[in-house]
């Protein structure tokens, strides 16, 4: 019983984080467009709203109402894993400064963030949210929604980065700057941004 209310508190933790999140996005945004930035497109932001929410609800529904167990091993690994995710999104978050938000902004003419771990990925803030979605629920044993809603980020997130991938391309020097650094996975291959990439 005492596992499962420290991951409450765990999911209680991220929950103030996402919120904290919320407002320092909306500063950014105000300063985006005070220099002169653009939003582009409603890029699923509603749909990513209800995804995060379902998915603090499942997984705590998931625990408690299935009474998963908790298995040391795989709480030590989920953990770790989601810690991982969490310094992946800070990280990302401390190189992009003012031009990191939850809607999909450019300033035109402004050259993309080449600083920190866009160094060597060009969107480490989402493998952050790829490895918080898929193993936060695992610290107590909640796999189902582990894997739903693994499946339902990954639909949304080909549908953003295909969306933000594009707004970059038309407005900044994104194709030229990223071509040869892969998505997620360090150092393994690559795959040249279009200007209409998959």
């Amino acid at each position: 019983m005492l596992t499962k209310y420290i991951f409450m508190v765990i999911v209680l933790a991220v929950i103030v984080q996402r919120l904290l999140e919320v407002r320092h996005s909306d500063r950014h945004k105000a300063e985006i467009l005070k220099r002169g930035g653009q939003e582009h497109g409603d890029n699923l932001l509603g749909a990513v709203k209800v995804l995060q929410v379902s998915w603090w609800i499942a997984m705590i529904a998931e625990v408690w109402y299935f009474d998963r167990p908790f298995v040391p091993a795989l709480a030590a690994i989920a953990l770790t894993a989601t810690i991982a995710g969490q310094v992946l999104r800070y990280l990302s978050m401390q190189a992009l400064e003012w031009r990191w938000t939850l809607p999909i902004m450019t300033v035109p003419g402004m050259p993309v963030a080449e600083s920190g771990l866009y160094r060597y990925l060009r969107h480490p803030n989402w493998l952050g949210v790829i490895l918080e979605i898929a193993f936060l629920p695992l610290i107590h044993s909640a796999y189902v929604t582990a894997i739903a809603f693994s499946l339902a980020n990954a639909w949304l997130m080909s549908k953003r980065i295909q969306t933000e991938e594009q707004a970059l391309s038309e407005n900044s020097n994104y194709t030229a700057a990223f071509a040869n650094k892969p998505r997620f996975i360090p150092f393994i291959g690559s795959r040249k941004v279009a200007n209409n990439p998959q």
